[in-house]
């Protein structure tokens, strides 16, 4: 569906032929299509309780914080990175994340890959669908059945 009229798209043309000039590269495409779609924060309250029973990653203290990685995602308006990218820290250490004022140098500091527990931690809720079996078995039990007289 377009939104531009006849009119308009000769107009936008008449620019674009202004604005092209030989031995410059090919015209430039009126369409804007993104490069990367925009990131998904995804809300999950179960996950998050489930983080929160993990001891601390950097101590192992109980109980612990559910800490959203700020670095994990870019920024969109202050809204906090997806509950995928959560992981477990004593309330001592959540402050001390939060305070810091480069996430990603304080859990270099750490000597910890906060993206890799994060991961491990959302595959236990959320483990990957199994491979879809060719049904070799149950394929052949059939023939088996349709043999038999």
């Amino acid at each position: 569906m377009s939104f531009t009229t006849d009119a308009a798209a000769g107009s936008i043309q008449k620019v674009e032929q202004r604005l092209h000039r030989p031995g410059q590269g090919k015209k430039r495409s009126r369409s804007a299509v993104l490069a990367l779609p925009a990131p998904h924060r995804i809300r999950d309250r179960d996950h998050v309780k489930s983080v929160a029973k993990q001891p601390c990653l950097v101590c192992g203290r109980r109980p612990a914080d559910a800490h959203h990685l700020r670095f994990a995602q870019s920024p969109a308006l202050g809204r906090k990175v997806s509950d995928e990218f959560t992981v477990p820290l004593c309330r001592g250490h959540h402050r001390e994340a939060h305070c810091c004022g480069d996430e990603a140098v304080w859990w270099q500091k750490t000597g910890i890959d906060p993206s890799a527990a994060a991961r491990v931690l959302w595959l236990k809720t959320h483990p990957l669908p199994r491979a879809i079996s060719t049904g070799g078995p149950k394929l052949q039990n059939e023939a088996n059945l349709a043999g038999s007289p």
